[in-house]
């Protein structure tokens, strides 16, 4: 018997039924970084920088996750540039590092919206074709859309809305603000869920304000209002202030922060992490939303 034994043991080990080494597993990734703030009587901002990626990992690695900030509005009374969002980034020994670029700021009165994962909307009366630049830098598939451009029509002299993960921002017109373009929807955590809208053009004296884009972009607004700030952890623009006729102008929504999303096999969930990411469950994965910087190890 102990001859028997000895054999046993040793050959579940040669076969790594024991103390052998784990294969690698795949990991879904979603990564938004976060969204531009608005501008005043200006482009609304544009939304963070939108991808995903599927990725084999080994046991043992450590996933760092790096959450970006969404930039500031403009301050009242100046008819300023928002600021830009920060990027949202995913590295790892072995991984493919995926960053995404935050969201283009919205301009201010005149001026043109910043370039970023999507394009911050043009700022009123600046009658460009287009805002901000989406995509920049490239990447495949596109991680976002252009703004939209400026208007410079009376009477109410339309900002753009900055560009969302789904589609462009609309231009301004003379009746109002331009419409943030719409978000994108992801089902890794189970079900559908749509983020990284662009933020609505403000314009002047009582006109309209353009609508956040879907997914949480913040509306733009008329007169002396402040536009509306993205909602947080989906990356989403902010929307731009109004201006009143020889008036100061209202201040721009801050951008929301990003988020990054990570379905993991239950089969391999090693349930170590920092960070204190939201854990739950979907099928047979284990879903961990990051709303802050920390890391999984796999």
């Amino acid at each position: 018997m102990p001859i028997l034994s000895s054999r046993g043991a040793g050959s579940a080990k040669g076969f790594g039924l024991t103390g052998g080494k784990k294969p690698p597993y795949s990991i879904d990734f979603l990564v938004i970084a976060g969204g531009g703030g608005g501008g005043g009587l200006g482009g609304g901002g544009g939304a963070g920088g939108y991808r995903t990626s599927t990725q084999s990992v080994n046991p043992g690695t450590v996933i760092t996750v790096t959450i970006g900030d969404g930039g500031a509005g403009s301050e009242a009374p100046a008819a300023g540039n928002g600021v830009a969002g920060s990027p949202s980034e995913i590295l790892g020994t072995g991984l493919s590092t995926i960053t995404s670029a935050g969201g283009g700021r919205g301009s201010g009165y005149t001026l043109a919206g910043g370039n970023g994962g999507s394009g911050g909307g043009d700022g009123s009366q600046i009658g460009s074709p287009v805002g901000g630049t989406g995509n920049t830098p490239s990447t495949s598939p596109s991680q976002g859309n252009n703004g939209g451009g400026g208007n410079n029509d009376a009477p109410y002299y339309g900002g753009g809305g900055g560009g969302g993960s789904g589609a462009v921002g609309s231009a301004g017109t003379g009746d109002g603000g331009g419409a943030g373009g719409n978000g994108a929807a992801s089902s890794i955590t189970g079900s559908s869920v749509t983020r990284a809208g662009g933020g609505g053009g403000g314009c002047g004296f009582n006109g309209p304000g353009g609508s956040g884009g879907s997914g949480g972009g913040g509306y733009g607004t008329g007169n002396t209002a402040s536009g509306q700030a993205g909602t947080a952890n989906t990356g989403s623009g902010g929307g731009a202030g109004g201006y009143p006729s020889g008036g100061p102008s209202g201040a721009g929504g801050a951008g929301g922060k990003g988020v990054i999303i990570l379905s993991v096999p239950t089969l391999n969930y090693s349930a170590t992490s920092t960070g204190s990411p939201t854990v739950t469950t979907s099928g047979a994965n284990t879903i961990l939303q990051f709303n802050g910087t920390g890391s999984y190890t796999a």
